[in-house]
């Protein structure tokens, strides 16, 4: 089992930037695929980004592709949302996912119910 915790959310301007950190707890976390997802209010949770357990591939919401990047220290137990170009849009709670996977498997996922475990979340708002 893994804990998560979220950091580093906060009130930014509308074109400033963020960087979201999700400490892991435990000693495997590099066998988890890790994601983080979004929900604005009266909104169903999105997807925003995913990386791999290796981190050697990641996937984005359209929205936010050229904007953020998401990446993770294995040595660290952390995975990290970069969030440049903010957007009114992009005000919501975030959350980070992960979903244990197998040795040989090299994918992310992008859909909420592929995950094991979530974090409390941490409120991002971009005032325009």
């Amino acid at each position: 089992q893994v804990q998560l915790v979220e950091s580093g959310g906060g009130l930014v301007q509308a074109g400033g930037s963020l960087r979201l950190s999700c400490a892991a707890s435990g000693r495997t976390f590099s066998t988890y695929a890790m994601g983080w997802f979004r929900q604005a209010p009266g909104k169903e949770r999105e997807f925003v980004a995913a990386i791999t357990r290796s981190g050697g591939r990641t996937g984005y919401v359209d929205s936010v592709k050229c904007r953020f990047t998401i990446s993770r220290d294995n040595a660290k137990n952390t995975v990290y949302l970069q969030m440049n170009s903010l957007k009114a849009v992009d005000t919501a709670v975030y959350y980070c996912a992960a979903r244990r996977t197998v040795p040989s498997g090299n994918y992310y996922y992008t859909s909420p119910i592929q995950y094991d475990y979530w974090g409390q979340g941490t409120q991002v708002t971009v005032s325009s």
